[in-house]
């Protein structure tokens, strides 16, 4: 769990990430995985009905210490329903690598489809599997090498897990989080399972192109 100390609280984080979602949210706008609402805060500021999904009581009752017009409801985001539907559903910061199976990824895009209103749209944001990267025999990709911080994130080439290892001599120590890395193209069909079809992929949220190089995505498709 991110506080607002974390660098994506930053205004040059958020800022562009709420321009690229603004636009299509004006039939409201529901986020999975709200967390605190570093997203939707600033999002609902601008006159957005904004809902949020979060299986974490503790968070969403930070959230609610902010104030704002943010409704929420406590639940699993792959299988939770919430009234109404939405012109956006948006899952940001490689929340969806945390569903750890591909059943539960694919239970997410069905459930963003069940929620969106007639031409909808369903944004995420992912990292890309930085296989490229890995010499044959081995399974550890450093992403984060410095004094404060060590990052290195161990591959499951079979099972398409991930073991992220962060260690922070000043803050903690050591941790780690399992996930399941997404190509794009998987996405793609989890999307066209649940009646939903690519209309953009940008490495980022300033619209910059996506390339073979590129570490990140935002991705974003429409209900038919």
């Amino acid at each position: 769990m991110m506080d607002e100390t974390d660098p994506m609280f930053a205004p040059e984080v958020v800022g562009p990430t709420v321009d690229f979602l603004a636009p299509m949210a004006a039939g409201g706008a529901l986020e999975f995985a709200v967390g605190s609402g570093r997203i939707a805060l600033p999002l609902a500021e601008r006159g957005v009905r904004v809902h949020g999904v979060d299986i974490s009581s503790t968070v969403l009752e930070q959230l609610h210490a902010k104030g704002g017009r943010v409704t929420t409801t406590l639940g699993d985001y792959t299988t939770t329903t919430v009234d109404g539907t939405f012109s956006l559903v948006y899952l940001v910061w490689n929340s969806l690598s945390n569903v750890t199976t591909q059943a539960g990824q694919v239970a997410a895009f069905a459930n963003a489809a069940a929620h969106l209103s007639p031409g909808g749209r369903f944004v995420v944001e992912l990292f890309v599997p930085q296989l490229r990267r890995l010499p044959p025999g081995q399974d550890f990709v450093p992403f984060d090498v410095t004094p404060e911080h060590l990052g290195f994130d161990e591959y499951d080439v079979l099972t398409q897990r991930l073991v992220s290892h962060h260690y922070s001599p000043g803050r903690g120590g050591y941790g780690a989080g399992e996930f399941r890395y997404v190509w794009p193209a998987e996405l793609d069909l989890m999307a066209r399972l649940a009646g939903m079809t690519l209309s953009e992929r940008w490495a980022g949220w300033h619209h910059e192109p996506f390339t073979a190089e590129s570490a990140s995505h935002v991705s974003v498709w429409t209900l038919a």
